[in-house]
């Protein structure tokens, strides 16, 4: 198992992983926007921050629809 997380480019590795720099600017400029800073937090994994930046992105098109 661990030869094959090797060798489809470290996926153990890729799931813990923290959020980068971009992921982390995109996260706390919505959190801002949707009045929610809580959202945001510097040691989320990328998966993490993957999730709340697209829930984020849907309750904002959802309030921009009213």
């Amino acid at each position: 198992m661990r030869a094959a997380a090797t060798r489809y480019g470290g996926v153990q590795e890729r799931l813990g992983a923290q959020m980068d720099r971009a992921q982390a600017r995109r996260l706390k400029s919505l959190a801002e926007e949707a009045y929610q800073p809580e959202q945001f937090a510097p040691d989320l994994t990328s998966d993490e921050a993957a999730r709340r930046i697209e829930a984020l992105k849907a309750e904002i098109e959802l309030a921009d629809s009213f």
